[in-house]
C-alpha cells in the first residue's frame, strides 16, 4: 500500500538518548512478503537483571492473545521484565487456540535463547485481525536471530519496525536530572488509524533507566496514560491490541523511588507524561488521511468525566470531522455533538469558540459572530475548539483529526 506522508510527518528521526540496562535487535521475519514488500517487522529488547515494567492495555472484550498474555505475565511475574519481542503484519487477534500456540512458542524461544524466566518475557503483535499464523513458531523460530544481534538499540529501526498504516516512525525521549542522578527516557509507537485508545490498532513503549518500584510505575503509568494516549482519537475505534508499556531498568544508578511523597517522583512522572504526550500527538497527527488537527477543550463541566465525555463526543464526531476536513466551521454540529454526550449542560450558559473567536454565547449565536472569521479558523491545519458548559468547573482536553477521502482509501484497501 502506498501511502501519502502525513503533512505533520517531522523532517527528520528525533535524536534519542542511549538507555542504559538494554539491547535491542530488528529484523525481517517476512510478514509483508506476499505483498512483495522486504522491511523490518519485528523487534526485540532485552533487560538486563531486575528491569521492572508497568503496561495498559485495551479494554476491549476482543483483546488480542498477546494482550491477555502481558497481563497475565505483569500479574505473575510481579512486574518484572527481561524481554519484549513485538511484530507487525499480522495482530494474533481472534486467532483462537492457534494464536495461544504462538505466544507459547514465542515464549518458549525467548527463554531458552536469553536464559529467563516465561512471566519476564512480553509480547505484542499488530496488523490483520483474524488471520493465524500457518506455523505456531513463525515468531519464535526468528528469536535466535535477532538475539544473536543484540546491541544498542537503533531507535528509528525499531519504531520502522512495527508500523502497519504509519506514514512515518514515531519516536520521543529527553533526560531528565531526577534527585541529581541523569535519567534517561526514550520512546517509540505506532498507530494511525483504529484509534480511540480506551485503556490506539496502536502499541506504545517507553524505556527509561530510572529506579521506580513496581506498584508506584504501575499507578504512574495509568494516570499518564489518562493525560496522553487516552486523550486522543483518529476514528472512535478501539483496537483488540492497544498496549502501552514502560520498562524501567534501573541502570542509572538512582536509589529507588518507592512513594509519591519522594521529592523525586514528580519529576520522573512530568518526564514520562512529557514522553507519552509527544507519542501520543504523533499518533493523532499521523491519523489515517488527516489533513487537520484539533484540541477540543471543554471547561465548565459538573465533573473532569464529564468533560471528557463531551470533548470525546465532539472528536469522535463524523459530522464534525468532516466539517474540518472540508473547512465548514458549522458550529451547530458542535452543539449537536454536547447533547448527544448526555452530560450535564446549562443551556442558558453554553458557549463555544474557534480559537479566539466566539461563535456562541448564553445558549444561542454569539451576537458579534462573524462567519469569516470562524471559517478562517477552520482553514488553519490546527486549531482548538472548546466549548463552556455551565455547570461546574470540571474540565478536560481531547486531541482529534478530521477525516477525509484519504482515510476510506487507505482502510478501503488495508488487506490489499
Amino acid at each position: 500500500m502506498n501511502l501519502t506522508p502525513s503533512p505533520f510527518a517531522p523532517a527528520k528521526f528525533p535524536d534519542l538518548p542511549e538507555v542504559r540496562g538494554l539491547k535491542a535487535a530488528t529484523g525481517s521475519r517476512g510478514f509483508y512478503a506476499r505483498r512483495g514488500v522486504v522491511r523490518d517487522d519485528v523487534f526485540l529488547f532485552v533487560f538486563d537483571e531486575g528491569t521492572i515494567c508497568g503496561g495498559v492495555f485495551t479494554r476491549s472484550l476482543t483483546a488480542s492473545a498477546d494482550v491477555r498474555w502481558c497481563r497475565e505475565a505483569l500479574e505473575t511475574g510481579a512486574g518484572k521484565a527481561r524481554a519484549l519481542v513485538a511484530n507487525s503484519g499480522n495482530s494474533n487477534a481472534f486467532t483462537g487456540p492457534k494464536g495461544v500456540l504462538k505466544n507459547d512458542a514465542t515464549l518458549a524461544a525467548l527463554t531458552a535463547a536469553l536464559g529467563v524466566k516465561r512471566e519476564t518475557c512480553f509480547l505484542a503483535a499488530t496488523g490483520v485481525i483474524g488471520e493465524p499464523l500457518s506455523d505456531p513458531n513463525y515468531v519464535g523460530a526468528f528469536v535466535p536471530d535477532l538475539a544473536a544481534k543484540l546491541g544498542a538499540p537503533d531507535w528509528e529501526r525499531a519504531a520502522r519496525a512495527f508500523m502497519t498504516t504509519d506514514t512515518y516512525p514515531k519516536g520521543a525521549g529527553c533526560v531528565a536530572d531526577i534527585g541529581g542522578a541523569e535519567v534517561r527516557l526514550a520512546g517509540i509507537a505506532k498507530g494511525s488509524g483504529m484509534i480511540a485508545p480506551n485503556m490506539a490498532t496502536m502499541l506504545a513503549y517507553v524505556f527509561t533507566d530510572a529506579a521506580v518500584a513496581p506498584a508506584l510505575l504501575q499507578e504512574t503509568l495509568r494516570t499518564v496514560a489518562d493525560l496522553s494516549f487516552n486523550a486522543i482519537t483518529v476514528d472512535g475505534d478501539t483496537s483488540t491490541s492497544d498496549t502501552l508499556m514502560v520498562f524501567a531498568t534501573g541502570a542509572s544508578g538512582m536509589a529507588p523511588i518507592t512513594t509519591r511523597e519522594d521529592p523525586r517522583f514528580a519529576a520522573f512522572a512530568e518526564a514520562l507524561l512529557g514522553v507519552c504526550h509527544d507519542l501520543a500527538m504523533q499518533v493523532v497527527k499521523d491519523g489515517e488521511g488527516a489533513s487537520k488537527i484539533a484540541t477540543v477543550r471543554v471547561t465548565g463541566a459538573s465533573s473532569d468525566a464529564s468533560a471528557k465525555a463531551v470533548a470525546v463526543s465532539i472528536a469522535n464526531s463524523p459530522l464534525i470531522k468532516t466539517a474540518m476536513a472540508a473547512g465548514d466551521a458549522n458550529w451547530g454540529r458542535i452543539v449537536m455533538a454536547v447533547g448527544k454526550s448526555y452530560q450535564p449542560v446549562d443551556l442558558e450558559k453554553l458557549a463555544i469558540w474557534f480559537d479566539d473567536v466566539q461563535v456562541a454565547k448564553d445558549g444561542a449565536r454569539a451576537p458579534d459572530y462573524a462567519e469569516a472569521a470562524a471559517s478562517a479558523v477552520f482553514a488553519k491545519a490546527e486549531f482548538r475548539i472548546r466549548v463552556d458548559l455551565g455547570v461546574g468547573s470540571g474540565g478536560a482536553t481531547v486531541w482529534t483529526c478530521d477525516l477525509t477521502h484519504g482515510y476510506v482509501d487507505i482502510n478501503g484497501a488495508y488487506r490489499t
